[in-house]
């Protein structure tokens, strides 16, 4: 710096040379002011960058949500399952691009995150759909058949058997991977079969 290279003259030189010192003090309070300055600067922008990113990653992270599973097994549908599935996936498409308008970006990324999870979800599901058609004979309970049977306990129940994302039990559906379905597949009015430790008699196949 230049005010290293200064001396301080000797005291028989006149008060101009000690006014001259005086300047060359002000001088190098004010260079150390602005360096410290400059670091303190520095230091903050440094901290102000790194608590930004931080931030970023922690709201990305709190609204990136797993995948909703798949099931492992053959992913059979019937027509108006299949149909279901398209309806669900083009909601789901929709929700996604109004949570995209969102200005602010942590409230986008939570309104979008669910949509986005059914996306890929339903999307999966749609492209691996095999649609079965419905049975033309009521011989034999089958995909897509709707089956009566009573239980020893005096109930009588009637489902339909469909495919994993269309069943409802309460709306008189049940998957076709379901215990009660497995059992009941390939059996004829008549039969008796045991489901959990209850004997079930097929009433009627239609």
């Amino acid at each position: 710096m230049v005010y290293d290279r200064l001396r301080l003259p000797p005291s028989s030189r006149c008060r101009r040379t000690v006014a001259g010192y005086a300047w060359f003090r002000s001088f190098r309070t004010i260079v150390h002011a602005l360096q410290d300055h400059r670091e303190h600067q520095s230091g903050v922008s440094k901290l102000s960058v790194a608590f930004v990113k931080e931030e970023s990653a922690e709201a990305a992270s709190e609204t990136l949500l797993p995948d909703r599973p798949i099931s492992p097994h053959p992913n059979l549908v019937t027509e108006a399952g299949l149909k279901a599935l398209e309806l669900q996936l083009q909601q789901a498409r929709e929700a996604y691009d109004a949570a995209s308008t969102i200005e602010d970006v942590n409230e986008r990324r939570r309104q979008a995150a669910n949509p986005l999870r059914d996306l890929r979800y339903l999307a999966a599901r749609v492209r691996t759909a095999q649609v079965i058609p419905d049975p033309t004979s009521f011989d034999n309970v089958a995909f897509g058949s709707t089956v009566t049977f009573g239980r020893d306990d005096g109930r009588v129940q009637t489902y339909r058997v469909v495919g994993e994302d269309e069943a409802d039990p309460k709306a008189g559906s049940i998957s076709f991977v379901s215990p009660v379905a497995r059992t009941l597949i390939g059996k004829t009015i008549g039969d008796v079969v045991s489901v959990a430790g209850q004997e079930l008699e097929v009433i009627a196949i239609s």
